[in-house]
């Protein structure tokens, strides 16, 4: 067969003489210049009339007569190449001989700049003067000064682009960093088939300003949980900068709980109204009645990176009452977590960079007074971002969610989470009470006289007498908080916990302080935390 992809490598006067040659050999061997040539062949190429030494004679005199000095030796050794390789051996090899990009330059001065691009990979960025600064050095200690020359100021440049190029060892020192992070090619693609089978969680700095309710104007720190097969955003949490183990603990139960309607929204973003087979699945499970949109997902591994707050005990703790394996990545490896990553950059580019206040990406890009905008609250914007998900990244298209049966369309996640559960099935895992608790993080914290002090609010109940100020057991007790949702703690034979409002505007209230002295429940209900002491009633 011939060879016409490599042909087709070829520049264009190269091809064009390998071609001509096809025609000639075919000319000599057959009387024609190719297939399906009308007419009588010339007669000095009639095979019936003319020895093929004829016909060679005839042709390089033709070739030398148009300009082209050619030979009978030549033309036999075409007419061979032709029968051996086809019309790839009549080409001019010296078009295809692989071309180094670093010309002639001295192999000790390649090798000494290679080095020196290596061991800059940590280091900040500088100049191309430095590169040749420091090569000079380190040719004069291995082979003396003066001995290996470098090349002119230009030549050394176009060395050095050729070397660094397309390796990661120029540019900025992130993005030195992020490309020595990645795994040597060729790389595997993470392919996952069922809902939950690899979430992705991480948190990163919103580039948007808000008040907080001090008065005092920063950008807050977004946590989210993603899943990969369906691209879906299970959980998001915003808090002020510190995110802590129990907002990582928070995104384990709004991942696997569907979520109510907010005050204010549309009935269109009720799971009712969305491209899920929602009657089969209230059939299924009764808590998704009256539900907004979105993928209900129960995970089963969770890749982290190396943060506090997702290596925790607590955190870890929290995975394992739920049956979630826990994964995490290489120390700064931020590739591992691609998908996460790369999710916060649209969050960035599709919801932040439409709110008051937006920062940008980096203070090159930031506006004069950008903290002046702002006028969100925390919640206010927490608010805005959870129906951004539901109506703006769940229903838009994602590039790289594709059906098998329909590789050319593009689906949203909640059409792939719709897709594999159909295939995969759904089941629902409702939590209860204690495993609420469970994901509760743990925290010492003395009883004084006033009762239990947590956020500036105070918790107080006459059962706790017997243990103010270390009485009853040496030490202090165990208090264990979760930010506006949660407190609850342990303490010998009895269990205190309380659970307050996470809305906004609205007053936490306790629910329950269950007392269990020497194996006995009590229950009172009605404490209100507030800025003084909460009595029961």
């Amino acid at each position: 067969m011939p060879s016409l992809g490599l042909l087709e490598s070829l520049p264009e006067a190269a091809r064009e003489r390998a071609l001509g040659w096809e025609r000639h050999v075919r000319e000599v061997e057959t009387g024609q210049p190719g297939p399906g040539a009308a007419g009588p062949p010339r007669a000095e190429y009639d095979p019936q009339a003319r020895t093929l030494a004829q016909r060679e004679e005839a042709k390089a005199a033709e070739l030398s007569a148009a300009g082209m000095p050619t030979s009978v030796v030549t033309v036999r050794r075409m007419r061979a190449r032709y029968r051996r390789e086809g019309v790839w051996g009549l080409v001019d090899h010296r078009a295809t001989r692989p071309r180094s990009l670093l010309g002639c330059a001295d192999e000790r001065v390649v090798a000494a700049l290679r080095e020196v691009l290596e061991a800059g990979r940590e280091r900040s960025s500088g100049t191309l003067g430095r590169l040749r600064v420091y090569t000079e050095r380190l040719l004069a200690e291995r082979y003396g000064e003066g001995v290996v020359p470098l090349p002119s100021s230009a030549t050394f440049n176009r060395l050095v682009h050729a070397l660094a190029d397309g390796r990661g060892l120029l540019g900025s020192a992130r993005q030195r960093r992020w490309r020595s992070a990645r795994p040597a090619p060729p790389f595997v693609p993470t392919t996952v088939m069922t809902p939950g089978e690899l979430v992705m969680m991480d948190s990163a700095v919103l580039d948007a300003f808000v008040v907080l309710d001090d008065g005092v104007v920063e950008r807050p720190e977004l946590t989210i949980a993603l899943d990969v097969a369906t691209r879906t955003i299970c959980a998001a949490v915003l808090r002020a900068k510190g995110t802590r183990s129990v907002d990582a603990a928070q995104l384990l139960a709004q991942m696997m709980v569907p979520a109510p309607m907010r005050p204010g929204w549309a009935e269109a973003l009720a799971m009712e109204h969305s491209v899920v087979p929602y009657e089969r699945l209230l059939s299924v499970d009764a808590r998704l009645e009256a539900r907004r949109r979105g993928a209900v997902i129960t995970p089963q591994t969770i890749v982290v990176d190396q943060g506090n707050v997702f290596v925790s005990s607590s955190f870890i703790a929290a995975c394992e009452s739920l049956g979630i394996s826990v994964q995490p990545t290489p120390p700064g490896n931020g590739p591992a977590k691609g998908h996460v990553e790369r999710t916060f950059s649209s969050i960035n580019t599709l919801f932040a960079q439409h709110v008051a206040a937006y920062t940008g990406s980096h203070t090159g890009e930031r506006g004069k007074d950008a903290e002046g905008e702002a006028v969100w609250t925390l919640a206010q914007l927490n608010d805005l971002l959870q129906e951004w998900i539901i109506c703006g990244w769940q229903e838009r298209e994602h590039d790289g969610l594709r059906h098998p049966m329909m590789p050319r369309c593009a689906l949203s996640p909640n059409e792939m989470w719709a897709v594999l559960v159909a295939v995969c099935g759904y089941v629902p895992v409702p939590l209860g009470r204690e495993d609420y608790i469970e994901l509760m993080p743990l925290k010492r914290q003395k009883i004084n006289d006033y009762g239990i002090r947590i956020d500036y609010r105070t918790y107080d109940h006459k059962v706790l007498n017997p243990y103010r100020n270390g009485r009853g057991r040496p030490g202090s007790a165990g208090v264990g908080t979760r930010g506006a949702l949660f407190s609850w703690g342990t303490m010998v034979k009895w269990e205190c916990f309380m659970v307050r409002s996470d809305f906004p505007g609205q007053v936490g209230q306790v629910i329950r302080v269950g007392c269990r002295p020497g194996g006995q429940r009590r229950t009172c209900r009605g404490c209100r935390p507030g800025p003084r002491s909460c009595r029961c009633r």
